[in-house]
């Protein structure tokens, strides 16, 4: 194998599936927003064929997509840096995701945990989108040659298969073609939980509004709801072992270490021994200063869907002419007359 040097280049996605929460701003958006000034190109995609596999409404699908795009912009992710898309208006995505369905084993499929997750005890009824959309995410990823990808925790084992995907593709067909795209895993709050729950993740499915933050939360709502967070009697410790087995004080430490992009060691250094009545309202008052802006934003955004369109439109164009010769190189290298 020869050394291909690939350009350094990120692509990650979120489903449109609806409801940003403060899990998605702060494992995922947060740090897509800071990589686009570093040295990397960055593709930020809003990924709808995947959120078809299960049923979404039409209406409320286009709804979402625009409102995600309205909240990774309101974020900070700018058009001018990024490249900014809607994953189906970039039909490479899932040419590049037929190709990987045929290099793709059924087994790698079967021990994907996320599919066991979703489809419970249900397999015979759920989509077969839904049990290979692994693939298709490999192609997400590959039809960039990224070689860079921030990730949560639950979805580092999709990116091993992406690897897995690449490697054999690559050894199948004897090339250097495709890159073995590296996680990039970080922050003191890539799994953010409930905030009446600190085992479990913050979820928009969660019936309780209470439990999460969403970024279409105005401030009066985001300081109700850190007020109302469940906590413990115990005052804070001053050191990070001191939150072990105590998961509601660590989830707030964990989020307000993010907010204020300080380590949870600093943060215990600073409020070790308060009470959760002094260190509650620290942490609302951080919380409303750095969210209350994108949700203000995200509500201007979604007045004018149209200037939405236009911007996922522009970045489709642009995608294309990364995506395009990559697909058209695939298809040769596999045999395709074209």
């Amino acid at each position: 194998m020869s050394d291909t040097k690939f350009t350094p280049r990120v692509f990650s996605g979120i489903q449109p599936s609806g409801g940003l929460t403060l899990g998605n701003y702060l494992g995922a958006i947060k740090r897509f927003v800071s990589m686009q000034d570093e040295d990397f190109e960055t593709v930020y995609c809003m990924v709808d064929l995947h959120a078809i596999t299960v049923w979404q409404d039409p209406k409320a699908l286009a709804h979402n997509t625009r409102e995600l795009a309205a909240g990774f912009i309101a974020s900070g992710i700018s058009p001018e840096k990024s490249i900014l898309i809607n994953q189906s208006q970039v039909p490479e995505h899932a040419q590049l995701g037929w190709i990987f369905n045929c290099v793709a084993r059924m087994g790698w499929m079967g021990r994907m945990t996320q599919f066991k997750d979703k489809a419970g005890k249900n397999t015979e009824n759920v989509s077969l989108g839904l049990f290979g959309y692994p693939a298709l995410m490999a192609a997400d990823i590959l039809v960039y040659h990224a070689t860079h990808v921030p990730v949560g925790e639950d979805q580092k084992q999709h990116l091993e298969l992406t690897r897995d995907i690449a490697a054999k593709f690559n050894h199948d067909y004897g090339v250097d073609f495709f890159p073995i795209t590296e996680p990039v895993i970080e922050g003191a709050a890539t799994r953010v939980m409930s905030l009446r729950d600190g085992s479990k993740k913050m979820s928009k499915s969660d019936p309780s509004d209470a439990s999460r933050i969403n970024m279409t939360d105005d401030a009066d709502a985001i300081a109700k709801k850190i007020r109302k967070a469940k906590t413990d009697p115990d005052a804070l410790p001053s050191e990070v072992e001191g939150l072990e087995d105590r998961p509601e004080a660590r989830n707030l430490v964990n989020i307000y270490a993010a907010l204020n992009e300080q380590s949870v060691e600093d943060v215990l250094r600073e409020v070790g021994g308060q009470q959760f009545g002094t260190f509650k309202p620290l942490l609302a008052e951080l919380a409303v200063s750095k969210l209350a802006p994108i949700s203000t934003e995200m509500a201007r955004l979604m007045d004018d869907p149209a200037e939405i369109d236009r911007i996922l439109a522009r970045g489709a164009a642009q995608a294309r002419e990364i995506t395009a010769p990559i697909l058209r190189k695939t298809y040769e290298i596999v045999g395709m007359v074209s």
